[in-house]
């Protein structure tokens, strides 16, 4: 992706309004996967249908398939026959589902709250998740399968920034849910629509998008290689300078004073 500069107005509108029309199709989705509309088994309706009724176009129905699709929620099957489409495959489980109708408010709450927030909460995850690791029983050790999934889509080079950074969320929401905390699950999927809302802010800050994608893909598997190993310490460290970077580069104002220090 070539840089972006102040010239590219027009860009960065149309960059600002696509994100909240898929977004728009995602919370739409998981709300009924929370109120019980949807359950496994069931078919969302088309693309077309889907596309209509929420006055989105249909490109960004497909965004909002393929996160759900990552996520574990649905599968997408091509063509046109009877199996064709998207298959509700799970619901959204434990406390993410209690205050996932959180997200929407959470986009209103000051960014530095939001980091300030993270750091305290992700670091306590992956220390926690580098702890359990190093458990004698394999049993014991925490699944990181979902986190693993989603770095891998997030090699893919036909992503776009706003997936990219939704998966990106999501992968920070996974390392949670592995922990087994459902309070910390809870909070952090009510925080995802905040996260993603400011990671998404700060595109217009970035000088060079291809280069900070590879630098957070980077990270994240550093922080996955660190807890895998058992380092609880360097998985600390690691999501913590991981959050505190990427604010730090799309944001104007310094890195909040409580999150300044090392955890």
């Amino acid at each position: 992706m070539a840089q972006m500069e102040d010239g590219m107005g027009d860009e960065a509108s149309a960059r600002s309004i696509e994100p909240r029309a898929w977004q728009t199709v995602l919370e739409h989705v998981e709300r009924q996967l929370v109120d019980g509309s949807l359950a496994p088994g069931d078919r969302l309706p088309g693309e077309r249908a889907l596309s209509a009724a929420l006055g989105v176009g249909r490109s960004s129905v497909r965004e909002a398939l393929r996160v759900l699709e990552v996520l574990g929620l649905i599968r997408t099957h091509a063509g046109s026959g009877p199996n064709a489409g998207a298959i509700i495959i799970a619901t959204p489980g434990g406390a993410m589902s209690a205050l996932m109708r959180l997200q929407v408010a959470a986009s209103g709450f000051p960014v530095a709250d939001i980091v300030r927030t993270r750091l305290v909460l992700e670091a306590s995850v992956a220390g926690d998740l580098a702890d359990a690791q190093a458990g004698h029983e394999a049993s014991t050790r925490p699944d990181l399968s979902a986190a693993d999934r989603l770095l891998d889509a997030m090699d893919s080079p036909e992503l776009e920034p706003p997936e990219f950074l939704a998966l990106d969320a999501a992968f920070h929401l996974a390392l949670a849910e592995a922990s087994g905390n459902q309070v910390i699950t809870a909070t952090m999927a009510g925080l995802r629509s905040g996260i993603e809302g400011y990671a998404l802010a700060g595109l217009e800050r970035l000088g060079d998008w291809d280069a900070t994608s590879a630098r957070l893909r980077r990270e994240h598997r550093g922080i996955v290689e660190a807890i895998k190993a058992a380092d609880a310490a360097t998985a600390r460290a690691r999501i913590h300078h991981h959050i505190s970077g990427y604010y730090a580069e799309i944001s104007p104002e310094p890195v909040p004073k409580e999150a300044a220090t090392t955890c």
